[in-house]
């Protein structure tokens, strides 16, 4: 009877952003993993997007933290702070997870410590069950991929963290890679250009608005210019300069190498049978990072294998731990229906 009223929730805690879904509404929350905390007395000050638009403004005494590197919980307190906030702005102040069946994504390839130290962040506050998905495996069941098949489906998730490249087969991962670089890697490498390049010191805000507006994967056909605000290391002034796509676009390619030579190395390493699939399907494209202007297409032309877009990059994990909500809700159904006709 209780089965009735249990809300059941699937969660992607990932380096920059957080997702939460609910059976039978969808995505209800999408905010920054960002907390900001006073230095002197460890309060924290504000959380998620309230957090994440004090980035490069906070006074001396606020400090901007990232609770989750490489998806993985580097601050236990504060993740469990920012997720009660999460919740009780889904459920209100005094509602947590009671009574919930929850599914939390995870990076593949984390030990079992990590993975119990995210389930008990859920278990410890009133969730009936919590299960961890692997987040490739994950992005593959919400872009609609055919996971328990007997076909091979690779994805290559570019995260705020890390990038993880995965061979998916009968409902589980054959192999995977992941390196430690992800979209927050590019932002502090147009960081140091531009101060390598112009002597001027910009934000972390700053250089996330360089790579959406000029960066490009491949060399633009069309030169873009965009004026930004620094602070000059020489005069201490503030200076305005222009950028170029070009310019920026040569800052990827240490990036793109990374991520061609994790995708080479798991093509080496995979089934022959496989291998074929790979060859005729393509490769799944998700994450932040795969909205980066002619990434698909760079990598197509590289790789010489299809390369899919994700039709929702952001959402595809969070969208496969609802998936798996679902799957699990017509386990349970089937079960029941099996021993109301036996007894």
């Amino acid at each position: 009877m209780l089965g009735r009223f249990e809300q059941r929730f699937g969660i992607d805690l990932g380096t920059c952003n957080t997702l939460i879904y609910q059976r039978g509404k969808g995505i209800v929350l999408q905010e920054p993993s960002v907390v900001a905390v006073r230095k002197d007395t460890g309060m924290i000050e504000a959380i998620g997007a309230e957090a994440h638009a004090m980035i490069g403004r906070t006074p001396a005494h606020v400090e901007i933290m990232y609770p989750l590197q490489d998806s993985v919980i580097a601050n236990f307190d504060k993740t469990t702070a920012m997720m009660k906030y999460f919740i009780s702005k889904i459920y209100g102040r005094n509602q947590w997870f009671r009574r919930s069946h929850v599914v939390i994504t995870v990076p593949c390839g984390i030990t079992n410590v990590q993975k119990r130290a995210i389930e008990e962040i859920i278990i410890h506050k009133g969730a009936s069950k919590s299960v961890t998905l692997e987040e490739p495996l994950a992005a593959a069941m919400g872009a609609g991929l055919p996971v328990e098949e007997p076909v091979g489906s690779m994805v290559l998730d570019i995260g705020g963290g890390t990038s993880k490249v995965a061979l998916i087969s009968l409902g589980g991962i054959v192999l995977s890679k992941h390196i430690p670089f992800g979209g927050l890697s590019i932002d502090r490498d147009i960081i140091e250009y531009v101060k390598r390049a112009y002597h001027l010191i910009i934000g972390e805000r700053t250089a996330e608005e360089i790579k959406k507006k000029v960066a490009s994967a491949n060399r633009p056909n069309e030169e873009l210019k965009m004026d930004i605000r620094g602070r000059d290391l020489v005069k201490g002034l503030p200076r305005t300069i222009s950028v170029t796509s070009t310019e920026i676009s040569e800052i990827l390619d240490g990036f793109f190498m990374l991520i061609v030579d994790q995708i080479r190395q798991a093509m080496e390493q995979c089934p022959p049978e496989l291998a074929g699939d790979v060859m005729e399907r393509g490769i799944l494209l998700c994450g932040g990072g795969a909205l980066l202007t002619g990434l698909d297409q760079r990598l197509q032309s590289v790789i010489g294998v299809p390369i899919q877009l994700a039709e929702h990059p952001l959402e595809c994990v969070v969208l496969g731990a609802g998936e798996m909500l679902r799957f699990e809700a017509l386990q349970k159904k089937d079960l029941n229906a099996v021993l109301q006709n036996n007894f």
